[in-house]
């Protein structure tokens, strides 16, 4: 994780590595923002380092993201965010430009937020079991539910990286929050049969997949809008299964969501596998379609 530090001039770099020599494995992000102190976010505190960072300095961490070509990077700086090796996502904001509706630049930079990637091997394992389908040597079509922060992503690479191993999987990661590609290069593992479209819509990546791939799994992140709904009914139809996540904390969160209702109540998903905010990658509730009465049923609470 080390190799986030080469993205800050040498005087910055001095100062977070002072702060952080003896809790680097516990730091999460470090933000900073014009005038104003950087922030050290740790999984269980936070630090500020006393002095202000200027706009110069921003300006010089931006180049070295870009690789002194930052107009190389446009595409990704307007997305909000740049994807760097080792898989760490930094964010920015700034002033917008606007041009038919879309976002095609941010100038005047105001803070970057180097969001520190960490992949934990075997955090998927007590999910899995309830994912793969021992009978027809499948998997479920199946839905990942939790609050923000509770892990989700981190167990959908996991179970992407076992479960690559022997099908052929398909990644529309919109965000590049799963593989996090950097030049064409999976910087997280997620296995060996995988296959990754990055930085498209889930309408668009799915469909791009099943036409040129033929993934037998297809696997977002954070699905949601109608779009998204339309799309796995798509790849479903299309004979394929689906691992997706959504943000909720239990079934009537999912209930009021109007999108996700829709495949709740055509019965898309197998399996409803909600996480335990307190423990990260651990199964809170699981829900299985039974078949005859077409009806969800609790088959494990914590």
């Amino acid at each position: 994780m080390k190799n986030v530090l080469q993205y800050f001039p040498i005087n910055l770099r001095g100062k977070i590595e002072k702060e952080i020599a003896d809790k680097f494995n516990a730091l999460e992000e470090i933000r900073i923002r014009a005038n104003r102190p950087i922030v050290l976010k740790f999984s269980d505190t936070e630090k500020l380092i006393s002095s202000t960072t200027t706009t110069e300095e921003i300006i010089s961490c931006l180049q070295l993201i870009c690789e002194n070509s930052i107009y190389s990077y446009q595409n990704q700086i307007t997305e909000g965010f740049v994807t760097v090796k080792g898989g760490h996502r930094v964010g920015i904001t700034g002033s917008c430009v606007f041009e038919n509706g879309k976002v095609i630049n941010i100038n005047n930079v105001y803070s970057l937020n180097f969001r520190i990637a960490k992949q934990i091997i075997g955090s998927g394992n007590k999910i899995l079991k309830y994912i793969i389908n021992t009978t027809n040597n499948t998997i479920y079509n199946t839905l990942i539910i939790s609050s923000p922060g509770a892990g989700k992503t981190t167990v959908l690479r996991d179970i992407v990286r076992q479960l690559a191993s022997r099908i052929d999987i398909g990644i529309v990661d919109e965000r590049g929050e799963i593989a996090a590609l950097y030049k064409g290069i999976p910087q997280n593992d997620v296995g060996i049969k995988t296959d990754i479209v990055e930085n498209v819509s889930k309408s668009i990546g799915m469909k791009m997949l099943v036409r040129s791939m033929s993934p037998k799994v297809i696997v977002a992140d954070e699905i949601g809008n109608e779009q998204d709904i339309d799309a796995i009914n798509y790849a479903i139809c299309s004979g394929c299964k689906g691992i997706f996540t959504a943000h909720g904390y239990n079934f009537e969160d999912i209930n009021i969501n109007f999108t996700l209702k829709r495949l709740i109540n055509i019965r898309v998903f197998e399996r409803l596998i909600f996480l335990d905010e307190e423990n990260k990658g651990q199964p809170k509730e699981i829900y299985n379609i039974n078949k005859k009465t077409n009806k969800y049923e609790k088959i494990f609470v914590k």
